[in-house]
């Protein structure tokens, strides 16, 4: 797989691997994929990755600001997404790697992620690449008449923000 900076010609084959995830219900609150100007406009316009494998898009990663106070500038929000029928091989991880340098080369110093518990994969991933579990956000939404539980998880970087 050659990792990539997204670019708006991938947007369509993005679009459709992040609604394959949603369509789990176990990768988000969302429901259905935005239009690319509301991604756009809820996603930092660096650190925005694609894997490509053959031509087409099997994955990407991109990062979401957590607040817009200046104190937060480098702490931000993972969204990483597989397309279901390249699971399992080790794509996400390739994804992972690349987005954490891509991040500490942009000077975000701490990445977080929520992640429904019944996302184990996900969890796996996280843990992989130094995440560590800061606890459980209990019954934090409603899903389809179902309350959900997220795991908040995070991943300090040791070469930025360090001193």
């Amino acid at each position: 797989m050659e990792i990539i900076e997204m670019l708006p010609e991938h947007w369509e084959e993005v679009a459709r691997i992040y609604q394959q995830g949603m369509d789990t219900g176990n990768a988000t609150f969302q429901k259905t994929a935005p239009k690319l100007e509301e991604w756009n406009a809820s996603h930092l316009e660096k650190c925005r990755l694609v894997g490509v494998e053959e031509g087409k898009v099997v994955g990407w990663a991109a990062l979401s600001p957590v607040s817009s106070r200046c104190v937060y500038a480098g702490v931000t929000e993972v969204s990483i997404y597989i397309a279901p029928e390249y699971h399992g091989r080790g794509f996400g991880s390739q994804l992972m790697k690349a987005l954490i340098q891509s991040s500490e080369m942009a000077n975000i110093w701490t990445l977080q992620s929520g992640i429904f518990p019944e996302n184990e994969g996900s969890i796996r991933l996280h843990l992989k690449y130094g995440f560590r579990k800061l606890g459980v956000r209990e019954r934090v939404g409603k899903m389809e008449g179902r309350w959900r539980d997220v795991v908040l998880m995070e991943r300090r970087s040791e070469v930025v923000g360090v001193e």
